[in-house]
């Protein structure tokens, strides 16, 4: 006999608490096997892919593309244990859903645990098998598997229906809670489209869209009292996702951080060709990031201020004992800021093996959460995009930011002579707390010095 389980949206770890659907990768009727990707979820990291840990054909699912749910909302339903064809198992009616409890002891269960990408064991292939009546695919499941409602896309009226909740807000995302304080926003106001009244963070965006276009709009003349009120022109961009997760970190180190910059022409002809005899002398290449890395990690043990972050707390400047390097990635999702671990223990050739490896993962949308935690101190070449100079935002929680612009021809005193040499602008945004304008030139300086003259590296290994 078939029984009926429930797959629900498993915690994925680095404090994530939801995932909004982008493409599922079963329909209803398929058969799937023990720990096989049924659904791809974008958070505010990371696209993962979800695995099921059962195996048996899927009965229902529950989201549509492009709805948010919190971690815990129901996935999707199946049906396990049973024999015959996938359309009788997807129609057959059980008795009573089971839990994972009540699967662990089965073989219809992985039993691997559910957090960051899912459950640990291989990925077994994906089996995809239709019904031949396109109409069965539709069929409702049985009552028992139906018991949670399906998560549909929240709709404008809910989100901004009259009244307040009696009792406990019902909305467990920190993310949500801090958008509704940050706007001025009564949680109690808003009505959630999610499992048992559960507030999204897409309730909360309508709710505040509605509030902007009702302060917006003119106060009507009596004779247009009634009149509905128009929607402004132009096209709305929901800030979620990768996104969103940006927006709300620059505006926090915004709020948080008093940063300054501060900035230097520098001469890299020298480190140009200090790389290319490096690249000449055969093995791996060398990327410019690797060796600007280095020089970062040289200058971060000078100037340890640096390599820091605010404790604001307990008032405390908390100095780090290892350089996590991150660097700045565009990717088709938006900016993201992968992060070499231990980056102050790597040679060049690794450095550049890592920096190449983070880059390609997060432009396929396979970059893990936890490659994109942990940052200690970035590194931003904005260089790529064809510009001199930037005031970048700091990445909260580190205390600076090293940019460097392009390398280009231009005039240049060069022992004592006019001549065309390979000029770089570097800048530093830094945390006006952890240091004052001293550091930071030394800091800066020190880079400086290095970029125009390599061998001064060999001091310092």
């Amino acid at each position: 006999m078939a029984h009926v389980l429930e797959f629900k949206l498993p915690d994925l770890g680095e404090g994530l608490t939801e995932a909004e659907i982008v493409r599922w990768l079963v329909s209803v009727g398929d058969v799937v096997a023990i720990d096989q990707p049924v659904v791809e979820v974008e958070t505010a990291k990371a696209m993962v892919e979800v695995p099921c840990p059962y195996g048996g054909v899927v009965t229902a699912r529950y989201g549509e593309e492009g709805t948010e749910l919190p971690v815990g909302a129901p996935l999707l339903t199946v049906a396990v244990g049973g024999t015959g064809a996938p359309e009788e198992l997807a129609e057959a009616a059980p008795e009573a859903a089971r839990t994972e409890a009540d699967a662990a002891v089965s073989s219809e269960y992985s039993g691997n645990v559910l957090v960051g990408y899912g459950t640990a064991g291989p990925t077994a292939r994906r089996r995809r098998v239709r019904h031949a009546n396109p109409a069965a695919a539709q069929a409702p499941a049985p009552a028992a598997a139906q018991a949670p409602a399906p998560v549909a896309a929240p709709a404008p009226a809910a989100a901004s229906a009259p009244g307040k909740h009696e009792g406990p807000v019902p909305v467990i995302s920190p993310l949500v809670r801090k958008l509704a304080r940050d706007r001025g926003l009564d949680l109690r106001e808003v009505r959630g489209s999610g499992p048992e009244g559960l507030i999204l963070r897409a309730d909360v965006e309508l709710a505040l869209a509605a509030r902007e276009r009702q302060a917006a709009a003119p106060a009507p003349a009596p004779a247009a009292a009634a009149a509905p009120l128009a929607a402004p022109a132009g096209e709305r961009v929901p800030l979620r996702g990768v996104r969103g997760a940006v927006a709300d970190k620059l505006s926090r180190s915004r709020t948080e951080i008093p940063d300054a910059t501060c900035w230097v022409d520098a001469d890299a002809t020298e480190l140009m060709a200090a790389r290319a005899a490096m690249n000449a002398a055969g093995g791996p290449k060398i990327s410019l990031l690797a060796l600007l890395a280095r020089i970062c990690v040289h200058a971060l043990a000078r100037f340890p201020e640096l390599n820091s972050t605010v404790d604001t707390a307990a008032r405390e400047i908390v100095r780090l004992p290892s350089v996590h390097l991150g660097f700045a990635a565009q990717t088709p999702r938006g900016l993201v800021v992968p992060v070499v671990k231990d980056a102050g223990s790597r040679t060049a050739e690794s450095l550049t093996a890592e920096f190449a490896r983070l880059t390609e993962a997060a432009r396929q949308g396979a970059i893990t959460p936890a490659d994109l935690t942990g940052g200690t101190f970035t590194l931003n070449n904005y260089g790529v995009f064809g510009v001199d100079g930037s005031t970048p935002i700091i990445n909260h929680p580190e205390a600076a930011m090293l940019g460097v612009g392009r390398i280009i021809p231009k005039p240049w005193v060069h022992q004592g002579e006019l001549a065309v040499r390979q000029v770089v602008q570097l800048s530093l945004t830094f945390d006006h707390r952890v240091c004052d304008g001293g550091t930071a030139g030394g800091f800066l300086r020190y880079v400086a010095d290095c970029v125009e003259q390599p061998a001064v590296l060999l001091r310092t290994v």
